[in-house]
């Protein structure tokens, strides 16, 4: 017959579930640079379509300026900072104080301190398309197709 298990067995069993439950609960990695700009950045873009849609601030959002945050677009400093500009210098002191703007405005210092001091050297910028940021319409990449058909023609 089987005999119940031991006091160390239970112990070592308890200790064992424990760490599968540590490591099933933990993402693994901390965050690196990279992540949390991206991170952030979905969070500031759900943000302002909130602000954009909600009763009480879309009046405070008819002054912001349309952007579409690519932390990969080398523009995203300049058009960054002019948002938190005007995020900063809004006319409506109301607005100002709502929370949803006060949040907005912290999201947008981070992300900004981020791509802009933080982490520089580890982001990698893939284009330049400043009217990406204003439209989120990205011009099509010709020089890759062009490297494709050279690598086809050999």
């Amino acid at each position: 017959m089987w005999s119940s298990p031991s006091g160390s067995m239970k112990l070592g069993l308890a200790a064992l579930l424990c760490a599968l439950l540590c490591v099933r609960w933990s993402d693994g990695a901390p965050p690196t640079c990279y992540s949390r700009a991206v991170s952030l950045s979905k969070e500031t873009m759900a943000l302002l379509a909130r602000i954009h849609t909600y009763h009480r601030t879309k009046p405070c959002a008819e002054v912001l300026p349309t952007i579409f945050i690519d932390i990969h677009n080398a523009c995203i400093t300049a058009k960054l900072r002019d948002i938190l500009y005007v995020v900063l210098n809004h006319p409506d002191q109301q607005c100002k104080e709502r929370p949803r703007m006060v949040l907005l405005r912290r999201k947008l210092e981070n992300l900004y301190n981020i791509i802009s001091r933080m982490c520089y050297r580890d982001l990698v910028f893939f284009t330049d398309d400043c009217e990406a940021i204003d439209t989120g319409h990205t011009k099509p990449s010709f020089e890759e197709d062009r490297l494709q058909l050279l690598v086809e023609e050999r």
